[in-house]
Formats: C-alpha cells, structure tokens, sequence
C-alpha cells in the first residue's frame, strides 16, 4: 500500500450506494456518483450488481477498484452500539458485530452489511473500515445517555441514547472552531444538522456531551417525515384507540409524520413558497419545527454553561436564511444576536451570520460526511500492511 493515497468511501443504503474516491493527498474528489432504485423496477436487482456497477463507472474515468493507487475503502454504518466507538478495520468479527446490531437499526444496517460484504469480495487485499454515526455521539455522559427506565431491561435490550449523524457533527464542530480561529478543545457549539433527518449536538471541548436523537433517529427535532419528540403514551393510544399495529404506527411515525404530516410537504423550499401565499398549515408547520429547535437551542446552552457558537449544517441549516433568524431571534439574553445581511447572503464557504458584536457566533458551515470518513478510513488504514491488524477495535 506504500503511495497509495485514495480512498474510496460508499455509503450503502436499502435502495442506493452513495460513493466518492477522495485523494487523501490534497482531500481533492475524482469521482463520486450515486446507483438508486436497486431492487425496484428499472434498477438494478442487488447491492451486488449495484457495487459492480460502482467499480465499472469508477473503470471509466480512469479509477478502476483495482488501481494501485487506492488505499481503502470507507464504510458509513448507522448504528454501531456500544461495541464500535471509533472508525473500525473490518475483520470477519467486526462484520459479525455489525450484523449483531442489525435489531437497533433494522433500516440500515443490513445495507450497510451486504455493501461491506460486497466490497470485501471486489477487493479483498483492501482494507475497509467502518465509521459509525453513532461513535461521535459514544462520549455521552450516563446522564445524557440512560433513560429512565427499568436498568435490567435496558442494558438486557440496549436502549439508551446513541445518537446520529456523528460523521456530520463531528466534522462541523472542528470546522467551527477553524472558522472561529480556535482549536476544537477551547469551543463550546451547539450544532444543528438541519437535512430531511435533522439532529442536535452539544460538543464541549470537541467532546459531545448531549445530542437530540435517541435509540433510534426518531427522537428529537421536527424532521421531513419523523415525528422527532413523542409522549410514549401516543403510541398505546394509537394501539387501543385507532387499533393501529406496530408496523403501522412505525410507518406512521418515520414516514408520515414531521412536515409532511403536519402539511403535505417535507421539503422547506415549497413550504416557504406555500407560507408566502398564505397558507395556514404550511406555517403551523415551520413554527413547530422552529419551536423545536429553540427548545433545543435552550437546552443544550444549559447543558454546556458556556456557548462559543451556535452552528448550521446540511441542506435546510445551509441554505434556508428563514429558519435560521426564526430559530434564534429573540435570543439575546442568551447571547445570540443575528445580522440579517449576513444571514441573507447565501454561499457555498463556512462563513458567521451573527452580529460583530454577538457573545456568541451563528454559523453556517457546510457539512461533508464523507470527507470525515475519508479521512477516518486513511488515518486508520494508513499504517504499514503488518500493523493493520492491531486496529481491529
């Protein structure tokens, strides 16, 4: 693997694979893509043919699998338990492990499985490494992690707190401080992963110490189609009441619920449009998100005492100046003061939104999961061939 610099970092979900080839040498991307529809009509049958396709398109723009300059492969997985903490070179235990995991997120990881499996078998001499959402967030206090429930049945079925989007809070965080001049041990930031999923962080000292989702990505923020935060007792009402099963309700929940239950809509573009032209439910919608958000805004400067920056992330934090000025207006006695110049201004650099004289900065900063795997998968794999399997977690 002496001079290999590349790595090439999939993202394999139920119906796509995501995919980048990054030098490592310069972070410069060569190629990236994305296969959809696999399983469905007019896509292709399985994840198998999904990845071959992958390696075929790489072939064609000159980065065939099998070029000597590729390092590894980065995997993203979703859940990682408490078992898998830090990006992991995969090994057939490993692979085991994740499997194991399959109960916490049934969605996703056996996608994310059979895209390892896959790549193991293209490229077997190849070391691959899993980076979980869930290992940012692993730092959580007992405190923040537990929920109060009967501690037997939770440690017997491993409900706690785990948290998501880890790759993209983690990246934002350091990326704050940089903006901010600082290094990430002397930055407080509450991050706001703002996308379809959306999730919050409080990252003290580049340590997550509190984030919005839970057990699963359910919990937490108003998102396109998740609920976010739910009395339990709505699902035994829904049980007893509308004789909804258990399938039903997780439908209704994950699919049905968030914007697009409250108005028809999960995407805020056309949910401004519709405010705009004086549509009632639509703006019942942005004012619960928004509410939400604040709530967790107050939360989270409680938790950590001390806020440096308050910072935005993924499509809806990056672009909708709207949602961020109504999420944080008003906010000065906790020292949040907006400039609505800057925030209008719409750009593709991480760039600040507040005030010159806010105590504490807003930030937009555009987020780049992959990068944060590339860069986890290369620092892992790095290493000579001999020393690979002393990071085998």
């Amino acid at each position: 693997m002496s001079g290999a610099t590349r790595v090439l970092v999939l993202n394999s979900g139920s119906s796509s694979v995501k995919y980048q080839l990054i030098d490592m040498a310069d972070e410069q991307r060569l190629a990236s893509g994305v296969i959809e529809r696999i399983g469905e009509p007019g896509g292709v049958p399985d994840h198998t043919h999904a990845l071959r396709e992958v390696a075929l398109d790489l072939k064609a723009r000159g980065f065939g699998l099998d070029s000597p300059d590729l390092a590894a492969v980065g995997h993203r997985v979703v859940h990682g338990g408490t078992r898998f903490t830090a990006p992991t070179l995969i090994t057939d235990e490993v692979l085991a492990g994740i499997e194991e995991l399959v109960p916490l997120a049934p969605l996703h990881n056996p996608a994310n499985v059979t895209g390892i499996k896959v790549a193991r078998e293209l490229r077997p001499d190849l070391p691959q490494v899993a980076v979980f959402d869930t290992a940012f967030h692993s730092t959580l206090p007992e405190a923040a992690a537990r929920y109060a429930i009967d501690t037997a049945t939770a440690e017997r079925y491993g409900i706690r707190r785990y948290g998501f989007h880890g790759t993209s809070h983690a990246y934002v965080s350091r990326a704050t401080a940089a903006l901010l001049g600082k290094e990430p041990a002397d930055v407080n930031v509450i991050v706001l992963h703002l996308g379809n999923g959306a999730s919050a962080s409080a990252v003290r000292g580049g340590v997550c110490v509190d984030t919005s989702m839970g057990l699963t990505p359910l919990e937490g923020l108003v998102m396109g189609t998740r609920s976010g935060d739910l009395d339990p007792a709505v699902v035994f009402h829904l049980e007893r009441v509308a004789g909804m099963g258990t399938d039903e309700i997780d439908t209704l929940l994950n699919k049905k619920s968030g914007l697009l239950g409250l108005c028809g809509a999960n995407d805020m573009r056309e949910i401004g449009r519709r405010m705009a032209e004086g549509d009632k439910a639509a703006q019942l919608a942005f004012d619960v998100y928004v509410h939400r958000l604040r709530r967790y805004v107050g939360a989270f400067s409680a938790v950590l005492g001390r806020v440096d920056a308050i910072t935005f992330t993924a499509g809806v934090g990056e672009n909708s100046a709207a949602v961020r000025e109504a999420a944080l207006s008003g906010l000065h006695n906790l020292g949040v003061t907006m400039d609505p110049v800057r925030n209008a201004v719409r750009g593709s650099a991480a760039r600040l939104v507040s005030a010159e004289t806010s105590p504490v900065a807003v930030a937009v900063v555009p987020t780049d999961e992959e990068l944060e795997i590339a860069r986890d998968t290369y620092g892992l794999a790095a290493p000579a061939d001999k020393n690979l399997a002393d990071h085998s977690g």
